[in-house]
């Protein structure tokens, strides 16, 4: 690969500065207002502004009861599934260029998001808001000294139409790099387009200049895959040149302390929440102090509290009205067309002025499969803390219910990050039994009663996720494995696989 022509950090420097302290200044309640009103305007004539009077609404109050929740599953059918792949004035105006594939973790469905032109144009700046808030707190980091590498799934997109495509996000981001910025970014297209990524994850560690990469962004679990792999054929930090490795995806706390060996020296860590409906949030602070909300992009975001998500009427906040210390579950209204969109993730603001938010776990993620309302935050912090009585960590995990006649119990299949003493997978399991019965009181008094059984943990070897999800076709990427899966049939399917039971 050819270095950059040059280090282009002072002129992105000229932009990012003026950017970060209009942020700073930012009315982030105005800004959603201007965003909610922007996107009504644009969609008043396709066939879902007419149907929902868009044209006549005048605030956020009155689109809130004219637009009710829907789901992903409501939209396919009502809206999308008829003029698929073709969806031109349906939810939003003219053509809809790109259609992102999103594998569904607890159900396995694939999910076909809309991708407009606006919205591609939005993720772009958002993304350069990352590095503006990067550069006012590094003020002497130079990112684009050196390549940028983006760590995602194939970037080949199939045409299902005249001028349609789908495939990943990461393949939708890469068709839409202006040609400008192209020497800057790493892998090139011949890597890229890569599906088999055993083979990719290869030549990525033959052929990645390690020397001079400047910033890495992916999704952690495989972040630290990739960066095991360069570190077998370039010792460590294998990146000596990183100053910037951007995440998000899945939670950092199993792998903040399994990734720092690989990082040099001072390089800066910034989580962000991006999903295939939109960019929603980017820490602008340090390591776990919230990340803030994207409020002058492609998204007006909504927030319901969790245990309203299945009421007749929920209340639905926003930016004006959200309280600190609230699980809430999000809800996003785009300028690809989704309107009131129940996204599937939890989250909890930790402060209000601006908005700043942490990902707390998925709507899905939850087991309560005898009314114990276990939510996916309670179990990972009960797995974490068992783990560390081992002296060990997470690699990756999945647990679900299993049914014995009118009786079950919880199983958690875990694959740790070092090997396990004897008798650690029962250890395991008497001490994270104890730490949800303190956690939780319906889990408490469904145990002490005559349904719940104590849970089971199953200790896999190493590898054994990656291989699991490489025979599904998912390695690599955007891809995530699972942590709860509700639905015990579908748990049971993945257990086997899994060789748990």
């Amino acid at each position: 690969m050819r270095s950059p022509p040059f280090d282009a950090t002072p002129l992105l420097r000229l932009w990012t500065g003026r950017r970060a302290a209009r942020l700073r200044a930012q009315d982030a309640v105005a800004a959603q207002e201007a965003v909610l009103r922007r996107l009504l305007a644009r969609a008043a004539e396709t066939r879902f502004g007419r149907a929902h009077g868009f044209a006549a609404i005048p605030d956020v109050a009155a689109y809130q009861a004219r637009v009710p929740l829907r789901r992903y599953e409501a939209f396919w059918e009502d809206w999308w599934k008829p003029a698929y792949p073709d969806l031109r004035d349906v939810t939003w105006p003219g053509p809809v260029p790109y259609l992102a594939l999103s594998s569904g973790t607890t159900s396995g469905r694939t999910k076909y998001i809309p991708v407009s032109r606006e919205m591609v144009a939005a993720n772009r700046a958002a993304a350069l808001d990352v590095l503006a808030w990067h550069l006012a707190a590094h003020p002497r980091s130079r990112p684009f000294a050196g390549p940028s590498f983006l760590l995602g799934g194939s970037t080949d997109l199939v045409e299902v139409a005249p001028g349609i495509r789908q495939g990943d996000l990461s393949g939708i981001a890469a068709a839409e790099v202006p040609r400008l910025l192209r020497p800057w970014g790493w892998p090139p297209e011949r890597i890229a387009l890569m599906a088999d990524w055993d083979a990719k994850l290869t030549t990525l560690a033959e052929e990645t200049p390690a020397a001079r990469v400047r910033v890495l962004s992916g999704t952690p679990s495989w972040l630290l895959v990739l960066l095991e792999r360069l570190a077998e054929r370039h010792g460590r930090p294998p990146l000596p040149a990183l100053e910037l490795l951007i995440h998000g995806g899945v939670a950092w706390a199993p792998y903040r302390d399994r990734l720092r060996p690989f990082l040099p020296p001072g390089c800066a860590t910034r989580e962000v929440y991006a999903a295939s409906e939109g960019f929603l949030a980017m820490a602008d602070r340090g390591d776990g102090e919230g990340m803030r909300l994207v409020a002058d992009g492609g998204v007006f975001a909504e927030f319901v509290p969790v245990g309203e998500l299945e009421a007749a009427a929920p209340t639905r906040h926003w930016a004006a009205t959200i309280e600190t210390g609230v699980d809430y579950a999000v809800v996003v209204t785009s300028c690809a067309g989704l309107w009131s969109y129940v996204l599937g993730d939890i989250v909890r603001f930790v402060s209000r002025d601006p908005p700043r938010l942490l990902v707390t776990g998925r709507t899905s993620y939850s087991l309560s499969t005898f009314g114990e309302h276990l939510d996916g935050e309670e179990i990972e912090r009960a797995l974490l803390s068992a783990l560390s009585e081992e002296g060990a960590g997470v690699a990756e995990y999945v647990c679900g219910s299993v049914l014995e006649g009118a009786r079950g119990r919880h199983r958690y299949l875990v694959e740790p990050d070092r090997a396990l003493p004897p008798g650690a997978a029962a250890r395991l399991a008497e001490r994270m039994d104890a730490a949800l019965m303190a956690a939780n009181d319906d889990y408490a008094a469904h145990r002490r009663g005559a349904q719940l059984d104590p849970p089971e943990v199953v200790v896999l070897p190493p590898g054994a996720f990656a291989g699991w999800m490489r025979a599904q076709g998912k390695a690599g990427g955007q891809h995530k494995v699972p942590r709860v899966i509700a639905d015990p049939g579908r748990f049971a399917e993945v257990s086997r696989a899994l060789g748990g039971g």
